[in-house]
């Protein structure tokens, strides 16, 4: 049976640790739990588990070099990864501890599916996804073929069907936008996958103002020659609703047909949709609605092609006397809001 530390940062995290780590404290052979700042009660929880490992560690706005730091006090076989907003129910507990027992020494990585995505907002548009959560702590590298052999560098990653449930307290919309403008004020290039990942998050939690701060940054990767066409149509995307709601039509126009000039997307069907229906054009606004939840794709959130677009839609039809049209938009809305 493998050995496991359990390796986790918090910042005052009074109010759910507990719940956590009692969900998961007689699976490990230790709680390596590192705190970046708390002016509650959570190191004191933490410590009055017989298993954990309290450190402190200052915070330099980097997640990262949080979790690195914790991992670099982990002893044990392996090590799983956990936020003090988790939670392992008894079903997933009995799996996980079945897993203990059986993990093929050879696996590096155990997959397991984070639960409760959308019911919080987060940048997520499926309520489960796989999410690597254990790891072995020290890996062994092997030789592999038979003729001009080499070492084997991929890890060996098993999905198992353990699922976690995230039960955070709110969304942490407001953490992130945070962090990302302190990235980005401080003149840090965004990987691919962070750039995505804070577009995604404008369209699915940001509010008019979090658009309106992240439009200068957008408009600066828009022209950026070293992105990918994936990158400046998300980048151009951004600039175009930021500068929707920061009302500044010359540039909305400018940056909605660069992302209609490639293909479009529901999103900035959506924009349009909206740009329209502030200025009631009922008909155009309906023409824009209408494409993005059905001729378009969306590219960020699926949110633009679902209850709230429809919604519109009906208002826009309702607007222009057509009632029949908009009962049938309407009810399509509360049929998908069912599902």
């Amino acid at each position: 049976m493998i050995t496991i530390s359990l390796c986790m940062i918090v910042k005052n995290e009074e109010r759910v640790l507990k719940r956590c780590l009692d969900s998961v404290a007689n699976l490990v052979d230790e709680l390596i739990i590192v705190d970046t700042g708390s002016t509650d009660a959570t190191m004191e929880i933490a410590a009055s588990y017989p298993k954990a490992k309290v450190y402190e560690f200052a915070w330099i706005n980097d997640f990262a070099a949080a979790r690195n730091f914790a991992f670099s006090k982990a002893t044990q076989e392996y090590i799983y990864s956990a936020d003090a907003d988790e939670v392992l129910d008894k079903e997933n507990h009995e799996r996980f501890k079945v897993l203990k027992q059986v993990l093929l020494p050879e696996v590096e990585i155990v997959q397991m599916k984070y639960g409760n995505q959308l019911r919080f907002g987060t940048v997520y548009n499926y309520d489960e996804e796989y999410r690597p959560k254990l790891f072995k702590r020290l890996r062994t590298f092997e030789w592999e073929e038979a003729i001009h052999e080499t070492i084997r560098t991929t890890p060996v990653i098993f999905d198992s069907d353990i699922v976690i449930t995230h039960m955070p307290e709110g969304s942490h919309a407001g953490r992130d936008f945070a962090a990302f403008e302190c990235l980005t004020a401080n003149g840090e290039r965004l990987s691919k996958r962070l750039h995505n990942m804070y577009a995604k998050e404008l369209f699915i939690t940001g509010t008019d103002e979090d658009f309106v701060q992240a439009g200068a940054f957008f408009e600066e990767s828009a022209s950026d020659t070293d992105r990918t066409s994936e990158e400046v149509k998300e980048a151009c995307l951004v600039a175009a609703a930021a500068a929707n709601r920061a009302g500044d039509v010359k540039k909305f126009f400018k940056y909605a047909m660069k992302v209609i000039a490639d293909n479009g997307c529901a999103e900035i069907c959506c924009e349009l949709g909206d740009f329209y229906m502030a200025e009631k054009d009922w008909q155009e606004a309906a023409i824009w609605y209408y494409n993005a939840c059905y001729e378009t794709e969306a590219i960020l959130t699926l949110k633009s092609q679902g209850t709230e677009t429809l919604k519109k839609l009906a208002v826009c039809y309702e607007k222009m006397g057509l009632p029949e049209e908009a009962a049938l938009y309407r009810s399509q809305a509360d049929e998908l809001s069912r599902v």
